[in-house]
């Protein structure tokens, strides 16, 4: 049986100025191919679509050959190219179809649900040759887990901190929101997820 393998389309990136008002957020958008299933989670802002359909044709892949789109939650700096993938399904953790604790997506991809910077936020888990989960802003930038602060944007603190303790306890890889993917164990940002 071969395990799904993760390929980080675009790390995410966020910008503020010196009062900490955000200038530019853009979210992370990561490819899962399990299977036949080719999965997308978050797919950026809408400026990037060019961007998108680059990587993706680095991987022989066209947006519409993507079958589900994953959104970890519905800000516009995560689902500004959901429309790019014209034949995908749409799920996030709320509204039809919406995807919870345990749901398995694909073999070996699976949801946790990591609310806190909104109440329906989702993290997708890929069982690759590493445990590596996507956790949209559950966990925004490796300064967070490595501070032990909350994303800065939250509806519930509380939340927000058991939400990043559950990832970080069964994470070895993180793609954050708004950052480049990092290991827990190592603490130390990486390019790529094999």
């Amino acid at each position: 049986e071969t395990r799904p393998r993760a390929f980080l389309l675009k790390p995410g990136h966020l910008e503020r100025d010196d009062e900490g008002r955000i200038l530019d957020a853009r979210s992370s958008v990561t490819l899962i191919i399990a299977g036949s299933k080719k999965i997308v989670v978050d797919t950026g802002s809408e400026d990037e679509a060019d961007l998108l359909t680059e990587r993706l044709s680095s991987f022989g892949l066209s947006p519409e050959e993507v079958d589900l789109v994953i959104n970890t939650h519905d800000h516009v700096d995560h689902t500004g190219n959901n429309g790019l993938f014209k034949r995908a399904r749409v799920l996030s953790g709320k509204g039809e179809g919406k995807l919870k604790e345990g749901d398995v997506v694909a073999p070996g991809v699976w949801i946790m649900e990591t609310p806190g910077h909104t109440l329906e936020s989702i993290s997708v888990v890929c069982e690759s040759s590493r445990r590596i989960v996507m956790t949209g802003d559950a966990i925004p930038l490796m300064g967070n887990y490595l501070k032990g602060v909350p994303p800065r944007i939250h509806v519930d603190r509380h939340l927000s901190m058991k939400s990043m303790g559950r990832i970080i306890e069964v994470a070895d890889l993180v793609v954050p929101g708004h950052d480049s993917p990092f290991l827990v164990r190592e603490k130390v940002r990486v390019r790529d997820l094999t």
